[in-house]
């Protein structure tokens, strides 16, 4: 079975959620109303809905001693992804809240990681794995 994923969540206003997942993560745009668009998020579906209540952020997940933010949420992506998405960001000006950085080398689940906040301060991580057989180990 070849699941899609779906996830709805708020941003500020439809015109700059565009611009950030359309026109810098180049993702496709899909149906839009003035109130909400759905983006092809690597193979994904996402839902921004426009909201005036979006919650904080709390930096409270640690991991290899980071604070990541939380919720979060992202991708897994081949290298030749995480790159072309790394120089997008970079090239937009786009600030890290972790620095594109190498974790768990030379052991199981080795990987390439960031994390961005979209104009919305959405939190997004975006992961890529030396053997993807290792994503869950």
């Amino acid at each position: 079975m070849n699941s899609k994923f779906h996830l709805a969540f708020k941003v500020k206003d439809i015109k700059n959620t565009i611009k950030f997942y359309h026109t810098i993560l180049g993702c496709e745009l899909g149906r839009q109303t003035i109130h909400w668009v759905d983006f092809n998020f690597f193979g994904h579906q996402l839902s921004a809905h426009v909201s005036n209540e979006i919650p904080e952020l709390d930096h409270c997940g640690i991991v290899d001693n980071l604070k990541v933010p939380i919720p979060h949420f992202g991708c897994i992506v081949d290298d030749s992804t995480f790159n072309t998405i790394k120089k997008s960001l970079e090239k937009h000006s786009i600030n890290f809240i972790v620095k594109p950085q190498k974790r768990y080398e030379g052991k199981e689940g080795a990987q390439q990681t960031m994390f961005i906040l979209d104009y919305s301060n959405n939190a997004l991580e975006f992961k890529s794995f030396k053997n993807s057989e290792e994503i869950f180990k």
